[in-house]
């Protein structure tokens, strides 16, 4: 689609031999072409593709080592921005896009101006293009404020095609594969008089005006829909314009403020069409009149004056004027209540999921991952940043060439104090260990419970990179029967054993969560760790004997509340103290004890580690899962 609008578009004229496609000074009256001194050229409109494996570098531009070298001065080669001004610039899957080059399109779609400081480069151009993009929310959430810079927003499954609508498409997709050309060639004269159209629609684009009413109908609806901003509201309005210059019309119609609100209001919109299941709340209709009302209504149609009738014969006669298109809609399209009125609106509007932004952490490293910066070496073995060495070598290197010994034709000079390293930067997930209580009597509902929501959070977990890990606590000691993994065939296979029963270790699974956390996080492949904790919160089993190996003293009845009750809370709630210490580290607390008020202490230990602590007596994968879920986006947002 975003190629076949592009073969729409006019040839455009630029300055020739401008890598910026700028657009030369329109020529005096009566002066010939070349007269000002400027050499124009007609190129067809750019297409630009952004790859998802983009540098940097590559999409805003960098200094040209070679040419610099050569020149002696800093010379700056152009990136991919550069060619798509007045062009069209595509990207497909931009929601997968690092978040350092979406924050380098969300300034230049809001500016229209590409500004390079960096690396002795003070350097600025235009790039206006028409951007399109793509993508699919099942593979990741689209940043909002970048989402909101779009004027339009349209989703695949917002008016599904019918029947003939199917067949035709893949009718003219089957007839392009077997004979492009005569494909082409069949659409040829449509696609000529498309582009003649947008030609025209430019020219007339300049004298379209919108009203003061219909600039108030616009702002009405966006404060009904709810809309935050002014955004939704100007680019209906720019909107709306268009749709009426593409039909070579001057003043802007009902229609074109109705698809104005359906692209550029209801995208923004906080307000959501109403659940189907729930009957519409509409208004009773007005009461029928009295009878007596109805008679007398009918005798006066009866004694109707015969010169009326005349009359009225005598406007029948004469020829009617067509009536003007009205200007503004009769009726608003929201309610003042924030509900969707227009049954048109209702249809193309499309519920959206509000999940919370999946928000992603960055790890820092010097072997693999986004060069962000040079830096000075350290430690053993390391990228070489040769543009960040050329630049430190540069200034020195007449000085060098003099101390050269004779016969040297080495040109560029470098010595070891002018190195420089990449400094490398990747997304990290996050993860999410299952530290679970396997004893007594609740031990295998836990246990089903914390194995159903890994296996949900682990299908959930692609776009997001995150590693699920279960650790239950049961007996003695704790063991890490699934390590942190991605795989959801290696987390279904551990999970078929399910050791339960015995004491209740809480410190030594708190430990053992702690020591595997930390080795994910100095592996490079997670930022954060969540530890979603699912107990009782009564331990009698202490640290030093359950991580000792040598079998654990279990403490049970009327013996554990005399002699170490205390001394075991006291010894876990340590241990939640010190994980709060740890950055990146976050608890979660599922409270599953099956009582009208928890008696435990699992509320003290999610405070004292500065988590979150939730109360499920029944504790199923799916309340387990939606909670953990919450809990993780939270993280990702701070």
């Amino acid at each position: 689609m975003a190629r076949a609008l592009h073969a729409l578009l006019p040839p455009i004229e630029v300055v020739a031999g401008s890598p910026y496609n700028i657009e030369p000074p329109p020529l005096a009256p009566g002066a010939e072409e070349g007269s000002d001194g400027v050499e124009r050229e007609v190129i067809p409109t750019p297409f630009v593709q952004v790859p998802l494996n983009v540098t940097e570098d590559r999409l805003i531009g960098s200094v040209d080592v070679e040419a610099s070298v050569k020149e002696g001065a800093t010379v700056f080669q152009p990136g991919l921005l550069a060619r798509a001004h007045r062009g069209v610039l595509y990207i497909d899957e931009i929601n997968l896009l690092d978040d350092g080059l979406a924050n380098v399109l969300l300034e230049v779609i809001s500016g229209g101006v590409v500004r390079i400081e960096r690396e002795g480069i003070s350097f600025n151009h235009p790039c206006v293009p028409l951007v399109i993009a793509t993508y699919n929310p099942e593979e990741g959430d689209m940043r909002l404020h970048l989402l909101d810079r779009m004027a339009v927003n349209l989703s695949v499954d917002a008016a599904p095609l019918s029947m003939e609508q199917r067949l035709e498409a893949v009718g003219a997709a089957t007839s392009y594969s077997d004979d492009p050309e005569t494909f082409v060639s069949s659409v040829a004269d449509a696609t000529s008089e498309m582009s003649t159209n947008i030609v025209l629609a430019r020219e007339y684009l300049t004298d379209v005006r919108l009203t003061q009413e219909q600039l108030k109908y616009l702002a009405t609806e966006a404060v009904r829909a709810q809309v935050q901003g002014h955004r939704a509201e100007l680019f209906a309005a720019e909107l709306a314009r268009a749709s009426a210059a593409l039909e070579a019309r001057d003043a802007v119609s009902a229609a074109d403020l109705k698809l104005a609100v359906q692209l550029a209001i209801l995208p923004r919109s906080m307000v959501r069409p109403n659940d189907p299941d729930q009957p519409d709340q509409q208004q009773p209709p007005p009461p029928p009149p009295p009878q007596q009302q109805q008679d007398d209504d009918e005798d006066e149609e009866d004694e109707e004056d015969p010169e009326d009738e005349e009359e009225d014969d005598a406007e029948e006669d004469e020829p009617e004027e067509p009536e003007e298109a009205p200007q503004i809609p009769e009726e608003f399209m929201f309610d003042p209540e924030g509900v969707i009125l227009d049954p048109d609106l209702l249809a193309f509007s499309k519920s959206q999921s509000a999940g919370a932004a999946g928000g992603r952490g960055l790890v820092f490293s010097q072997d693999r991952g986004r060069y962000i910066k040079a830096m000075l070496p350290r430690g053993g073995t390391q990228r070489l940043a040769v543009d960040a060495t050329l630049r430190s070598a540069a200034p020195y290197q007449k000085a060098r060439r003099e101390r050269a010994p004779p016969g040297s034709t080495r040109k560029v000079f470098v010595e070891q104090g002018d190195m420089r390293v990449k400094r490398l930067a990747r997304k990290a997930g996050a993860l999410i260990i299952f530290l679970v209580d396997a004893s007594g009597s609740m031990a295998l509902n836990r246990m089903n419970a914390a194995k159903g929501a890994a296996i949900r959070l682990l299908t959930e977990a692609y776009q997001t990179r995150d590693k699920i890990c279960l650790i239950p606590f049961q007996g003695d000691k704790a063991d890490v029967l699934l390590p942190p993994t991605k795989s959801i065939a290696m987390a279904k296979r551990r999970l078929e054993t399910m050791p339960c029963g015995g004491g209740s270790p809480l410190a030594h699974g708190l430990s053992l969560a702690v020591r595997t956390g930390l080795n994910a996080v100095k592996s490079g492949d997670v930022g954060k760790v969540m530890v979603v904790c699912i107990t009782d919160g009564r331990a009698n089993v202490e640290l030093a004997k359950a991580a000792g190996g040598g079998g654990g003293m279990i403490i049970e009845g009327d013996e554990a509340d005399k002699m170490s009750k205390q001394d075991l809370k006291d010894e876990v709630i340590a241990l939640a103290k010190q994980m709060r210490a740890i950055q990146g580290f976050e608890l979660l607390c599922v409270d599953t004890e099956n009582k009208f008020v928890s008696t435990g202490f699992a509320k003290e230990v999610a405070a004292a580690a500065g988590g979150t602590y939730h109360y499920l007596p029944k504790a199923t994968e799916a309340a387990v899962a939606d909670v953990a879920g919450g809990a993780i986006a939270a993280m990702r947002a701070m």
